[in-house]
Parts: structure tokens; sequence; C-alpha cells
């Protein structure tokens, strides 16, 4: 899936306000910055990257055991090139921010 078919990843949580209106107006090519919290026992600190937007996708988590389908969990992921070339990607939680540069 890419932004330009279906604007918003399928996800099993919600998708928070500014990423409602940022994941949109995503096209391949444009440059974005991602920011998210990283966050170890009591310490927090923000987290950026910059790169090229390449598409915007869903990946279902969880074990590989038979369990039941309400356990699975679907994430948004944001997939973008760094400016050293290195392809990447990152899943969208409740503290993501992304800007359009």
């Amino acid at each position: 899936m890419n932004s330009a078919d279906n604007p918003l990843p399928y996800t099993t949580g919600p998708i928070s306000e500014q990423l409602r209106a940022v994941l949109p107006a995503l096209r391949a090519g444009q440059r974005i910055r991602i920011t998210q919290i990283m966050r170890v026992g009591l310490k927090s600190w923000p987290a950026v990257v910059a790169g090229t937007f390449r598409h915007l996708d869903s990946l279902a988590t969880g074990l590989a055991t038979q369990r039941l389908p309400q356990d699975d969990i679907l994430v948004g992921i944001v997939h973008f090139t760094k400016d050293n070339g290195e392809m990447s990607s990152v899943a969208l939680d409740e503290h993501t921010r992304i800007e359009i540069l």
C-alpha cells in the first residue's frame, strides 16, 4: 500500500491527530523528519531521523504460534531512505511526529 492509494495505514490502535493530518500528504520522494520518544527505564529522549519518504504500510506483529486472530497487533510503518542511502522504516506509535521538509 502507498499513501496515494490509501492515505492511512490499517492499525489496531488509534492514529494521532497530528499523523492523521500528515500521512495523507506524504508522497514518494518528499523529504521528511521523523521524531520518536525513546524510553529506557525512567529515562526518555527524542530520537530524530530525516530522509526521503518511500511508502506507507501496515505490519502485523505477534508471536509465530497458534493464537487467536484478535491477538494480532497491526502497526503503521513509514518506509524511507536515509541521507546515507540506507533504506529504513519506523513503526508509528502515539509519540511519533512526522514533518514534511
